[in-house]
């Protein structure tokens, strides 16, 4: 398995108002996408995605050539399955030392381009 990182991360949260104003007062991000229930800011090197839902801590995206083939063998190797979702899709795992991460499917796996990738629009899983 080649895993490929993303330049996102989401953070969950129940409080989404109040993550928003502090990312973007406190910190000076730029909001890029807001939705009732996903905000989008840009944070220059990654863009930091708020989900209106319950706290996970940070989540992490790497994306792979194939999304059932990697959640064997991370569970093989100890990784344990917080959501499972194929229709959105969302896979999200806990390794084991504590990361939170969506595997995804890398729709550019078949390039040799080692570059994370980062879209404009928010990916559809999140």
């Amino acid at each position: 398995m080649q895993a490929r990182a993303t330049k996102d991360i989401l953070l969950q949260t129940p409080h989404l108002e109040e993550a928003t104003a502090f990312y973007r007062n406190v910190l000076g991000l730029r909001v890029f996408l807001n939705t009732p229930d996903l905000v989008g800011l840009d944070a220059g090197s990654f863009s930091l995605y708020l989900d209106r839902a319950g706290s996970l801590g940070p989540v992490l995206e790497f994306l792979v050539a194939d999304v059932a083939e990697a959640r064997r063998e991370l569970l093989n190797k100890g990784c344990t399955v917080i959501a499972d979702d194929p229709s959105i899709p969302r896979l999200y795992l806990r390794d084991p030392f504590g990361m939170v991460y969506n595997i995804g499917q890398d729709a550019h796996a078949s390039t040799d381009d080692p570059e994370p990738i980062r879209d404009p629009e928010p990916p559809p899983h999140y």
